[in-house]
């Protein structure tokens, strides 16, 4: 008796994603230039690579698109030395996008159909398994540059962005990370965790600056079923984990509904871990949604934690959800959360000085939606600098720029935050065009005070680094 193998679900209607089009828009090239054009005075302190990762489906995706979580990884990197600028760009090889190259047209559906091909089309190594995706941050740590997915292993980089295979730390990670760990600026550590759709639902591990890890995946107790967890944070004390209730129904997935659950009856939770390995202290707030945090620290027997709070998680779930920039004050001792509104507005992506990760701080960046345009999900047209101490937020109008997530890269030999620049791609929604642009961190509000013409387009994308020549 023969068994027919399930058949593949049909390519998307790109011209019905809006992430599939104008600045989101996917390229197949890879490009390397060098002496690119530069606009403006670009700051000979600048010596290093910015690198961004981003979603950047090779083929037409089959069945569905979910943007931000799918779509084979881009690194785009720009290298900085003595006011010049070089560029690539580079694919992150998985084996799975091998195959699909070989073929010419995906082989595996997107995350909500749950089709995976058969033997007889990726071998028995890949049979059955779900596409690894490591498409949404770059980081470097222990001398590896890393390409980081949702919930999976790491691929390791060469310094030209050539794929050289996953990563699971000589196999004390496994099950790989998040894409969104943090280094303890203080001891170089860095923290990662890691969610399951088995128990245990939800580990933490830490990774020693010469890149050894020195906590093996250890789960937090109390998580109970399995849930999507996108970001985290850190302070000198604990690990600070968001538990949003967006839950993963293998059984309503299995018999053609939605693998992801938004109940926000169950309220959102907030896990303090203690990174001594102490008892996880947990707290209880009102439902609501987080992608990403800003920052945390600990502060007179309290963990402020700095996010952005989006009424729903949008893009997955149906329905309007609005944002703001808000702060939560978790008392360690009896789990009381005090929830308040720093900023309202269209904004995300938000980033800080990574020096100050962990510790009190004062500024924030992030991208912003002004409201005189209208956007896809994803787009913004500006950037927001906001003081977390005075209140005050000054924003840049980028006009006619899709503009991509800051990142700060200090000025080298100071330690305040306003010596240096924030950095970002941004791309012209009218005529492809990219640029990398250069902003003061003491007067962002006057926009660049450098331009660099990038020589292709660079995708709408997600999370990167500064990574300075001598660190």
């Amino acid at each position: 008796m023969t068994t027919t193998e399930p058949s593949p679900p049909p390519p998307v209607d790109v011209s019905a994603i809006p992430q599939l089009q104008g600045p989101f828009a996917p390229v197949f090239e890879e490009t390397t230039a060098d002496d690119l054009p530069v606009e403006g005075d670009l700051p000979a302190e600048l010596d290093g690579v910015y690198l961004r990762n981003g979603p950047n489906p090779r083929f037409t995706p089959l069945g569905s698109y979910v943007y931000p979580l799918e779509g084979d990884g881009m690194v785009h990197g720009i290298w900085l030395s003595d006011r010049r600028a070089r560029y690539a760009n580079r694919f992150v090889r998985t084996e799975a996008l091998v195959e699909e190259e070989k073929a010419g047209r995906a082989l595996w559906g997107g995350l909500m159909t749950g089709y995976t091909p058969g033997e007889a089309e990726v071998g028995p190594e890949l049979a059955g398994r779900p596409k690894a995706l490591p498409d949404i941050n770059v980081v470097r740590h222990g001398g590896r540059l890393l390409a980081l997915a949702e919930s999976d292993c790491p691929y390791c980089l060469s310094p030209s962005l050539e794929t050289l295979g996953r990563e699971t730390f000589d196999g004390a990670l496994p099950a790989g990370m998040t894409a969104h760990p943090k280094v303890d600026p203080r001891t170089g550590e860095m923290v990662v965790f890691c969610y399951q759709l088995e128990a245990p639902y939800l580990t933490w591990a830490t990774i020693g600056p010469d890149g050894v890890v020195t906590r093996r995946p250890t789960p937090v107790s109390g998580a109970d079923r399995p849930v999507m967890i996108h970001d985290m944070a850190l302070t000198e004390r604990f690990v600070v984990l968001v538990l949003a209730p967006l839950y993963f129904d293998l059984r309503a997935a299995l018999s053609g509904g939605s693998l992801l659950s938004w109940q926000p009856e169950d309220g959102t939770r907030i896990a303090l871990v203690p990174r001594d390995g102490g008892p996880v202290r947990w707290s209880h707030t009102d439902a609501f949604w987080c992608w990403h945090t800003a920052n945390a620290f600990d502060e007179d027997g309290h963990v402020v934690l700095d996010l952005v709070e989006w009424t729903r998680p949008g893009g997955i779930v149906p329905g309007p959800s609005a944002g703001a920039l808000g702060r939560a004050r978790i008392d360690t001792r009896t789990g009381e959360v005090r929830r308040e509104q720093l900023d309202r507005g269209s904004m995300e992506l938000p980033r800080i000085d990574d020096r100050l990760i962990g510790r009190p701080y004062e500024r924030i960046a992030l991208v912003a939606k002004t409201g005189r345009r209208d956007l896809a999900g994803g787009d913004h047209d500006a950037l927001n600098f906001f003081d977390t101490r005075s209140g005050q937020r000054v924003q840049w109008d980028a006009g006619d720029l899709a503009v991509g997530e800051p990142v700060f890269a200090p000025r080298p030999g100071t330690r305040d935050a306003d010596q240096g620049w924030w950095v970002a791609f941004a791309t012209n929604r009218g005529n492809g065009e990219s640029w990398f642009l250069v902003l003061p961190a003491a007067e962002p509000g006057r926009g660049p005070v450098a331009r660099v013409r990038i020589p292709t387009r660079v995708p709408l994308g997600l999370h990167g680094s500064w990574l300075p020549t001598q660190e």
